[in-house]
């Protein structure tokens, strides 16, 4: 039932104004070619990558706690004109240009012609992720930067990044372009590497939160990792370390045998940066370390992570889904000499 106020004003001051109207008839009839929304999709990629890396910043200036409170710094709505402060804040203000860019894939992806269910179900994880980090986030300046929290919401950004770059791996490609393969040592492989830098990752991110970089500023008490005292940071390193070389010599393997079966163009490359991002990493932990982790090395190493999470996560998809075990022995008969992929019908997906 229309107000009283709404009742006694006349019919034409309650509809929308022209322009109004004519904005929200566009945005009715607006519709993307997938060429169009693959664009949106990288751009997502790009801005979760980013918030990674300025997080990453906070962490090492020690700005974790320059606004104790969340969401205000400080009782209001704007930092003081301190740098812990700015920085801090800073890093909430890229929230925003990230969830404008999270919500817009979601909500294009039903403007998306031809429709994909499968892209706007994986579209979803996106402002799902940015509200997750949020309140995680809120959690962590509570909590006081404990390591536990520090952990979780980095292995967060991960795993939001992984549903970034499936969206945009998806959105690249339509249903059945990328038929299904039949080489199962390349596929499996690809996907142990990729379970490997998850775990190098994560053992990285307790690394760092058992050394001096907990995230606070000089004399700030934070909660450290500590398993076996002042030993801790010398024992996940090393732990840390070995996983890593681990993944390195899987994503050689990987990158070795995409060229020995003649796998196509993406995953070679895919497999290359791969391995040479891991290489950049030795190199950069094993000068950290030497030089007792400088913030600026230690940020180099995180951005280089992230940048390698994001290959061997490429690596993974493009080296495809398999045959059902069903059509793998007709697929043998047929697949050409040196080849890995084999036709299958549409709905195969990418």
């Amino acid at each position: 039932m229309p107000s009283s106020a709404s009742a006694s004003r006349p019919p034409h001051l309650n509809r929308p104004s022209a322009p109004v109207r004519s904005l929200l008839a566009r945005l009715r009839s607006l519709t993307l070619t997938p060429r169009q929304y693959a664009i949106a999709a990288y751009l997502a990629l790009g801005a979760f990558t980013l918030i990674v890396l300025t997080g990453a910043a906070v962490r090492l200036t020690g700005s974790g706690l320059g606004c104790p409170r969340w969401p205000r710094c400080y009782g209001k709505l704007y930092p003081p004109l301190e740098t812990h402060a700015l920085i801090e804040f800073s890093n909430r203000m890229v929230t925003v240009p990230v969830s404008i860019a999270a919500f817009a894939a979601f909500a294009l992806a039903f403007r998306r012609r031809p429709y994909r269910r499968d892209l706007v179900r994986l579209s979803a994880l996106l402002p799902l992720g940015v509200l997750g980090q949020a309140v995680l986030g809120g959690l962590t300046v509570r909590g006081a930067l404990d390591y536990g929290w520090v952990m979780g919401h980095f292995a967060l950004s991960m795993l939001v990044l992984a549903a970034a770059v499936l969206l945009a791996w998806r959105a690249t490609y339509e249903r059945g372009e990328r038929p299904r393969v039949s080489d199962r040592m390349l596929v499996l492989s690809a996907r142990a590497t990729l379970l490997l830098g998850a775990l190098t990752i994560f053992v990285g991110t307790a690394a760092t939160a058992a050394g001096p970089h907990a995230g606070g500023s000089p004399g700030q008490k934070i909660n450290r990792l500590s398993l076996d005292g002042k030993g801790t940071m010398d024992f996940v390193i090393h732990r840390h370390g070995e996983i890593a070389l681990a993944f390195g010599l899987a994503s050689l393997w990987v990158w070795w045998l995409a060229r020995r079966r003649g796998s196509d163009l993406v995953l070679r490359r895919a497999s290359t940066v791969t391995c040479v991002l891991i290489a950049l990493q030795g190199a950069v932990g094993l000068d950290q370390y030497e030089t007792h982790l400088p913030t600026e090395l230690v940020w180099v190493h995180v951005g280089l992570a992230t940048f390698t999470w994001v290959a061997v996560l490429w690596s993974a998809v493009a080296a495809g889904v398999l045959l059902p075990r069903s059509a793998l022995a007709e697929s043998s008969t047929q697949r050409p000499e040196g080849g890995s992929i084999a036709a299958y019908p549409p709905r195969a997906g990418v």
